[in-house]
This record gives structure tokens, sequence and C-alpha cells, in this order.
């Protein structure tokens, strides 16, 4: 691993090469917070997936965009004499001391549990209104689900045990499918969204992610269906010529793979 001084050296050498680039590159030179901003949203999912590969490689290289992007917006905020690298730097640091008065203080927490309520009240003396104002709006809508449950539990807005929250569960399944037989397809919508939420919050009492969980799924999904499609090429039959009993002989091969 690097020293601490050939760290601070990187660092300084990406700033330079920024400075270099906004001067003299006529694609980074018209770039401005607006335009670098879906890149950015791309780059940090490119940074997930790197992350459920457990490739460290690809890991080292989306942080290294994604730094490189962070950078990007500190110059363009710099050459609006409104914030520069030093200033970004400055308040996250400034913030985790504030935010952890249990290392910089004299406040006492037993548990991981206490930090994060104590993270709220916090946020609040800050002049938040609501524990929910720190939730994005333009977050997926699974993973401002998660977001705005761990919120609340984190003022006391919560259940007690997993079976509690596995019986709602239950009760809005039931919910739904009445809303199926009746066949209204907005009280269904409303109903599904219920159970999801609800699933959601499940996941969190048994402490898994559930955008982790969906994601290796899919994951999962893609490779086995893949599988079939190349033994269906393998065949040259079409997947659409198939009988489904055809397919799923298939798809129980992929499972083993």
């Amino acid at each position: 691993m690097n020293s601490r001084q050939d760290q601070l050296k990187a660092i300084d050498r990406l700033l330079s090469i920024m400075d270099e680039l906004r001067e003299k590159c006529p694609w980074d030179k018209k770039q401005t917070m607006e335009s670098l901003r879906h890149l950015t949203i791309e780059e940090v999912y490119e940074l997930g997936d790197a992350i459920l590969e457990k490739d460290s490689d690809e890991i080292k290289k989306e942080l290294g965009d994604i730094l490189l992007h962070i950078v990007f917006y500190a110059k363009i905020g710099s050459e609006q004499m409104k914030f520069d690298i030093a200033d970004v730097t400055n308040s996250i640091c400034d913030k985790l001391i504030e935010r952890h008065p249990h290392i910089y203080g004299d406040v006492k927490v037993a548990n991981e549990e206490e930090v994060k309520q104590n993270w709220e009240k916090l946020k609040l003396k800050e002049g938040k209104k609501s524990v929910l104002e720190g939730v994005p709006v333009s977050l997926p809508s699974l993973v401002k689900a998660s977001r705005i449950q761990e919120k609340v539990a984190g003022v006391g807005f919560d259940w007690e045990e997993p079976q509690q929250v596995f019986e709602k569960l239950k009760e809005e399944l039931e919910e739904l499918q009445h809303e199926v037989d009746v066949a209204d397809k907005d009280k269904m919508e409303a109903e599904f969204g219920d159970v999801l939420f609800s699933m959601i919050n499940y996941a969190r009492f048994l402490n898994i992610n559930p955008e982790t969980a969906l994601e290796r799924t899919n994951k999962k999904f893609i490779k086995r269906f893949q599988y079939l499609e190349g033994k269906a090429h393998e065949r040259n039959t079409p997947l659409r010529n198939m009988s489904l009993a055809e397919m799923d002989i298939f798809w129980e091969e992929a499972k083993t793979l």
C-alpha cells in the first residue's frame, strides 16, 4: 500500500491534470455540472456492479472514475467562485466530526444502533424539520423505501420483532389478493406497493439489503436465461419454437452450474 505522502501526491496529480484539461481539452472545457450529472449516476451504478461481482480491479477503476467526477465538480465550483476541493473536503470532515460525538466528544454509545439514533437526532438539531428531508427525491423507489425505513427507525418509529413485520407482510398480501379478486386496478397497484414496502422492511429486519438481493437475482436470472438461449442455439431451434417443458430441462441444468 502507498504511504500517506504518496496518496496526497496522487491527489495533487489528479488536481493538476484537471486544471490542464479544463484549460486545453475542448470536451472538458464544455462540461457543466448539469452535463456531468447523468454520467456520474452511471459511474455509481458501474461501481455497484463491480462491488457485487467482487472484482477488485474494476472497483479500483470505478472509484477512480467517481473521484474524477468529484474533482470535476469542485473545479467547476472554483471557476464559479463558489467552492473548491478544499471546501468540499473540509465540509465533509467537519460533518464527520460533528456527527461522531462518541469519538470526538464525550457522548457514550453502547452499539451501532445508538450511533444511528444519535446521527438522526444531530441532523434535527442542525435545523432539519423532518428526519426524511435527507432522503433524495430522485432515488430509485426501492432504495428510497429502504432509506425511509432506516430514517424513521432511527428515531424509534419501528417494529420490535421480525415476526411482527412478517405478519404485516402477510396482511398486505391478503389485501392485495382481495383487490386482485375484485379487479380494481388502482387499488391493486396501491396494495402491491404496500407489499413491496413491507418486503423491504422485512429485509431490513433480516439484515439484508433489498437492492443487493434483487440485483443478485437479476444477475442469476440473466445467466440462466443466457444458458437456455445457448442451448437453443446449439439445437438451431428458436426459443419461441421450444415448449415450456423443453425450456425447463435446460433451465434446471443452468441451476446446477
